[in-house]
């Protein structure tokens, strides 16, 4: 196994838990947050494609196509205390967009040798993903980190323990 390969099986966990907790859920479900002042899970998903799409063109300029127009916009830190559905994307919508940087990014992974991943990230990153690999490496992980608000949700809504 290469150093993509192992990558590749990080993210595709991080994908294959968060896509699980979110399969059955509606466009109303996720709008629920896990207790007061948390985000809701349509946040957290747009933020994620977002931060996904920001971190690999940050990191490898081009990779990736753009967002919708003003997608970022609607899921930047200052909006995710709306509740108001209209102000975010369907879930449908999030799912096509979220396949189609996932797709690129995967691209982008397949790419780049194992000299690359070793590489310096721009200093934008550097404190939570100090090398190109390590920026790859947060796309699977940084899912992980908001599922255990999901599993919450699933919880409050009757749906039963996924894992």
């Amino acid at each position: 196994m290469n150093p993509r390969d192992a990558l590749q099986l990080t993210i595709q966990m991080g994908e294959f838990v968060g896509l699980a907790y979110i399969n059955d859920l509606s466009d109303e479900d996720l709008m629920r947050r896990a207790a007061p002042g948390i985000n809701h899970i349509n946040w957290q998903l747009g933020h994620l494609i977002a931060s996904e799409h920001e971190m690999l063109n940050g990191s490898l300029p081009g990779s990736m196509p753009p967002l919708p127009q003003g997608f970022a916009e609607r899921y930047a830190k200052d909006k995710a205390a709306s509740d108001n559905p209209a102000d975010f994307a369907s879930k449908a919508e999030l799912l096509r967009v979220y396949r189609e940087q996932r797709e690129a990014m995967l691209t982008a992974l397949g790419e780049q040798s194992d000299e690359a991943l070793d590489k310096v990230s721009p200093e934008a990153f550097r404190s939570y993903a100090p090398t190109l690999g390590a920026v790859f490496a947060l796309q699977g992980s940084h899912w992980l980190m908001h599922c255990g608000q999901w599993a919450v949700v699933r919880r409050q809504l009757g749906r039963p323990p996924l894992f």
